[in-house]
C-alpha cells in the first residue's frame, strides 16, 4: 500500500491542459523573482545613488516603495483573486511585475526608478497573494500539499540566498540595471507557462465582495502602516511622525474591522478568522519573521563590523545556513509533517530557532566561526521546518472559495512581520551601542552589546511563538 509520500506531484489535474508539477514550478518561479527582488536590491544601492544622484534620505526609496505597495496590496489582491479568478490575478500581477522591471531598468531619474519600484511592488502583490490559493486547490492530498510546500518553501529560502550573491554579480560584471533587466525573460515565460499550465478558476464574481469602501480602508490603512514602520528608525518611537501615521493606520484598520462586520458583501469575511489554525498560524508568522530579521541581518553586521569580515567572506560564512533551510524544507519537511503533524514539526523548528538566538545572545566580541558561529548556522535550519508547517497550517482550513484571501493574509503577516522586526531590533541594537559609546566603551564592545540586545528580544520573540503553538494552534486531523 503506498504512503501519500509516495503519490506522484506530476499526476494531471482535472483542468484540460493542466498538470501539477509545470504548475508548481510555474508558482516557484513567481516566488523566486519576488524574493529576489527584495533583497537583489540592496546590494546595488550604492552604484544607484552614484549613477542617478539619490540623496542618503531618497535612496531608501527604492526599497521602501516597493515594501509599501507589496505589503499594503496584499490583502486586497488575494480576494480580488477568489472573486475575479486566481488565474487572471496572477497573470496581470507577473505581467505588471515584468513590465515594472523594465521600466526600473531603464531608469534615468530617481523618480522614475522609484515609481517604478512601486509598480512592481504593486505588481508582486497581485501575483503573491494569490499562489498559495492556487497551490493548495492544486494539492489537496496530505501528502502531496506537504511535498509542494515544501518545495514552495525551498524556492523562498534559496531565493534570499541568491539575491545578494546575484546582485553583486550582475551590478559588478553589467551594471545595476540589469538586476532588474534579468526579470524580464523570467516574467515573460512565467506568464507564457501559466497561461498553459495553471487552470482556469472562474471566481465568485465582484459582486460576491465588492467592498469598495473596506478596500480603501485596509489598503490605505496597511500602507500606512507598513510607511510608518519602516521609518521608525529615522524618527523614533515616541516622536509625533510615529505616534501620529501610527495611530491613524490603527484607526483606518479598526474601520475596517467594523466595516467588514457590517457590509453585506465584506471585502474580508471575519468568519475566517475564528479557525484557530489560520488566526495562530499567522500571529506565529509575525513574531517568527520579526525575530529572524536577527539572523538575517544582524549576524551579518556583527561578522562585518566586528569581527572584519569582507562582504564576500560573510556571505561564505552564513551559507551553511542557506543550504541547511533548503535542504530541510525541501528533503525532510514533507515527511515529517506527513507523520507527525505541522503542529508538532512546528514546535521542533522554533525550538532550534530558539536555541540558535540564546546562543548569538552570548556570542563574545572575538567570536570564533568554528566554535560560536557555525553551531548557529546549523541550529537555523529549524527554518526549514518553520516555514512548511507554518504555510499548511495558515492554508489549512481555506476554503476553495476564500483560499485567495486566506493566502493574501498569510502573506500580509509575513511582511507586516519582518517590517516589525527590521524596525525593533535594529532600534534596540542601536539605542543600546549608543550608552555604551557614551560610556566610554570601544567601538566593537558596544557594537556587540547592542547586537545582543537584539538577540535576545528575538529569543523573546520565539519563545512567545512557541507558546502560541502551543496554545493556539491544533494538530490537523488529515495530518
Amino acid at each position: 500500500m503506498s504512503s501519500p509520500l509516495d503519490t506522484p506531484l506530476e499526476a494531471p489535474l482535472g483542468a484540460p491542459g493542466g498538470n501539477r508539477l509545470p504548475a508548481l514550478v510555474v508558482l516557484s518561479a513567481a516566488m523566486l523573482m519576488t524574493v529576489l527582488d527584495g533583497s537583489i536590491v540592496t546590494v546595488a544601492m550604492p552604484a544607484i545613488q552614484r549613477d542617478l544622484g539619490f540623496s542618503p534620505a531618497g535612496l531608501s526609496w527604492t526599497v521602501n516603495a516597493y515594501l509599501i505597495a507589496f505589503g499594503g496590496l496584499l490583502l486586497l489582491a488575494g480576494r480580488l483573486g477568489d472573486l475575479v479568478g486566481r488565474r487572471t490575478m496572477f497573470l496581470v500581477g507577473n505581467a505588471v511585475f515584468t513590465a515594472a522591471s523594465l521600466l526600473a531598468g531603464a531608469a534615468t531619474t530617481p523618480g522614475l526608478l522609484i515609481a517604478a519600484r512601486f509598480l512592481q511592488g504593486a505588481g508582486s502583490a497581485l501575483a503573491s497573494a494569490v499562489v498559495l490559493g492556487i497551490l493548495v486547490t492544486l494539492f489537496t492530498e496530505p501528502g502531496e500539499r506537504a511535498k509542494a510546500i515544501g518545495v514552495f518553501s525551498f524556492t523562498g529560502a534559496a531565493g534570499a540566498s541568491l539575491g545578494q550573491v546575484l546582485g553583486g554579480v550582475l551590478t559588478d560584471a553589467l551594471s545595476w540595471h540589469w538586476i532588474f533587466f534579468i526579470n524580464l525573460p523570467i516574467g515573460v515565460a512565467t506568464v507564457l507557462l501559466a497561461i498553459r499550465v495553471l487552470p482556469t478558476d472562474r471566481g465568485a464574481g465582484l459582486a460576491a465582495g465588492a467592498d469598495v469602501l473596506g478596500a480603501v480602508l485596509v489598503t490605505s490603512g496597511l500602507m500606512l502602516g507598513i510607511y510608518t514602520v519602516v521609518k521608525v528608525e529615522q524618527y523614533g518611537w515616541t516622536a509625533a511622525h510615529t505616534l501620529g501615521l501610527g495611530g491613524l493606520s490603527v484607526a483606518l484598520l479598526a474601520a475596517f474591522a467594523v466595516r467588514q462586520a457590517t457590509a453585506r458583501t465584506p471585502l474580508m469575511p471575519l468568519r475566517i478568522l475564528r479557525s484557530r489554525n489560520v488566526t495562530g498560524a499567522n500571529l506565529v508568522q509575525v513574531l517568527t519573521l520579526s525575530a529572524m530579521f536577527a539572523f538575517q541581518v544582524i549576524v551579518a553586521l556583527f561578522m562585518q563590523e566586528v569581527l572584519g569580515y569582507s562582504a564576500l567572506a560573510t556571505g561564505l560564512a552564513m551559507l551553511p545556513a542557506a543550504v541547511a533551510i533548503g535542504g530541510v524544507s525541501l528533503f525532510v519537511s514533507a515527511r515529517l509533517n506527513t507523520r507527525f503533524g505541522e503542529r508538532a514539526v512546528l514546535l521542533v523548528g522554533l525550538a532550534l530557532l530558539l536555541a540558535a538566538m540564546v546562543k548569538l545572545a552570548t556570542v563574545p566580541v572575538d567570536a570564533d566561526y568554528l566554535t560560536d558561529l557555525l553551531p548557529v548556522m546549523l541550529l537555523v535550519a529549524g527554518g526549514g521546518l518553520v516555514l512548511p508547517a507554518l504555510t499548511s497550517l495558515g492554508m489549512s482550513d481555506a476554503k476553495p472559495d476564500e483560499a485567495g484571501l486566506v493566502s493574501g493574509l498569510f502573506n500580509t503577516t509575513q511582511q507586516v512581520g519582518m517590517a516589525v522586526g527590521v524596525a525593533v531590533l535594529s532600534t534596540l541594537a542601536a539605542a543600546r551601542t549608543g550608552d555604551d559609546l557614551a560610556s566610554g566603551a570601544a567601538g566593537p564592545v558596544a557594537l556587540t552589546a547592542g547586537y545582543h540586545v537584539a538577540f535576545t528580544v528575538a529569543a523573546a520573540l520565539l519563545a512567545a511563538a512557541f507558546a502560541v503553538t502551543l496554545i493556539v494552534l491544533r494538530k490537523r486531523a488529515s495530518a
